[in-house]
């Protein structure tokens, strides 16, 4: 096999294979994540408001306890959208509360539930105990500042106050991690797309070198 065609081959696979690598992590990443600006002070201090936050686009059923999610419940919020914190998923036990003052903890399933994410270690603040088992499909959502926060604690007569996990738009990321890796791959895609590029280019001038070949025997003059 000639050096010009196998220069092209090689061309033809890393060229397409960059731009279609590019076009994916683009393209994930724009769908994928959407950025939002917190505009309460419920989720005090995790987040302040005028912050700029970016979230996954992801299933409600993919979230867990503790995640920080973006949803819309419609006839609680008037349609916008809520930034607040998953503390049960179907199928928990919460409870509000054991111990008193800095000891203060609600209880998931019978345990302490630590949260030192929450404001002034306060985790109720309301002095308005329930008890609540968890629907399967649904989530318990609370804010981070406790005394601060219109979550589900106020909507006790709609299933215990719990939204269902189709209101979710997606969960707050804080590393990034995702779009890292969305990035190199992005950069990697380019890299081969120009590596392609430069090997078509090689390609095309080594058919373009005009070789002359020797004379034969015969026709050389003594």
């Amino acid at each position: 096999m000639s050096k010009a065609r196998k220069l092209g081959i090689w061309a033809g696979v890393l060229g397409p294979l960059g731009l279609v690598t590019v076009i994916v992590a683009l393209a994930s990443a724009w769908t994928g994540y959407h950025g939002t600006t917190v505009s309460s002070e419920s989720m005090t201090p995790t987040y302040t408001p005028g912050q700029h936050l970016v979230y996954e686009r992801m299933d409600g059923t993919g979230v867990r306890r503790g995640d920080v999610v973006l949803y819309t419940a419609p006839d609680r919020y008037q349609g916008l959208a809520v930034l607040q914190r998953v503390v049960g998923v179907g199928g928990d036990h919460i409870v509000c509360c054991t111990g008193e003052g800095d000891d203060e903890r609600l209880l998931v399933n019978g345990k302490p539930l630590d949260e030192p994410y929450v404001w002034d270690g306060i985790a109720d603040g309301m002095h308005r105990p329930y008890d609540v088992k968890v629907p399967r499909g649904r989530l318990f959502m609370l804010g981070d500042h406790r005394t601060n926060s219109r979550d589900s604690r106020f909507f006790a007569d709609d299933h215990g106050g719990t939204v269902p996990v189709s209101a979710v738009e997606g969960r707050v990321t804080d590393g990034y991690t995702g779009l890292k890796l969305l990035g190199l791959a992005a950069v990697a895609g380019l890299l081969l797309a120009l590596t392609g590029l430069g090997l078509g280019i090689a390609a095309v001038a080594v058919r373009k070198r005009v070789v002359v070949p020797p004379p034969p025997p015969w026709a050389v003059q003594v």
